[in-house]
């Protein structure tokens, strides 16, 4: 056990940077699907970082917070997004490679299978973010037959004074 708890806060650490540059991301990102997308991987995510604390915290550890971050990009705004979703993706499949291996050899099967769902759901937003630069907007369904197609842009801040 005493290996598991710095393991998982790093790994906490990690999946919580990730987060933030997701949240900095859906603000340059504004084509509604790919945004709609966005924001269900920062759901998830959330959910994800309360598992890891709910971990962490039985162990008698607890997570350091993190401030946001910024993120910045060249271009017009379609080159922006789609260097925003090219730079998640690969993110995303970084993550992945660089956490199996060690997930793999964790002794403590409860934790192991943890993070092998996070993993797992992190291999899932590299797929859609494939399929965003695919130019897909179906990332997460289809629509009904007798909706139109969306369209549109979402506003970079929710809520304005």
């Amino acid at each position: 056990m005493t290996e598991t708890l710095p393991l998982l806060l790093e790994f906490y650490r990690d999946k919580l940077a990730m987060l933030l540059r997701h949240q900095a991301g859906a603000r340059l990102v504004s084509q509604y699907d790919v945004n709609n997308t966005y924001q269900y991987i920062i759901n998830r995510e959330e959910a994800q970082l309360s598992w890891l604390a709910a971990a962490i915290a039985e162990l008698g550890g607890s997570p350091a917070p993190q401030n946001g971050t910024d993120r910045t990009v060249s271009g017009k705004k379609a080159d922006a997004s789609r260097q925003v979703i090219e730079e998640d993706a690969r993110d995303a499949r970084a993550f992945v490679e660089r956490w199996k291996p060690r997930v793999d050899v964790m002794l403590n099967a409860r934790h192991a299978k943890m993070l092998r769902v996070i993993l797992g759901e992190t291999l899932e937003q590299e797929r859609f973010f494939e399929q965003a630069l695919a130019g897909r907007t179906d990332l997460l369904g289809k629509r009904g037959a007798q909706l139109a197609p969306s369209h549109g842009v979402v506003l970079p801040s929710r809520w304005m004074d």
